[in-house]
């Protein structure tokens, strides 16, 4: 038997026992994990709807179109 069909017959039984596996990521964490804290997405959050409250309310008070 030669060096290269020794060799191919190793990759193919790698092959064929990686088949039965397919699909089934054991890697993978079952919760989904943000990348940035709540915290830091509640601070977001404060400054986008404290800016539009702010902007509405200058908005209002200046009448209008300013």
């Amino acid at each position: 038997m030669t060096t290269s069909k020794r060799l191919a017959e190793r990759k193919v039984a790698k092959f064929q026992k990686n088949i039965t596996r397919r699909g089934s990521d054991t890697s993978s964490k079952k919760g989904f994990k943000y990348p940035v804290g709540p915290i830091i997405i509640g601070f977001f959050v404060f400054v986008v709807v404290g800016s539009s409250l702010f902007q509405i309310i200058r908005t209002a008070t200046s009448g209008g179109m300013a």
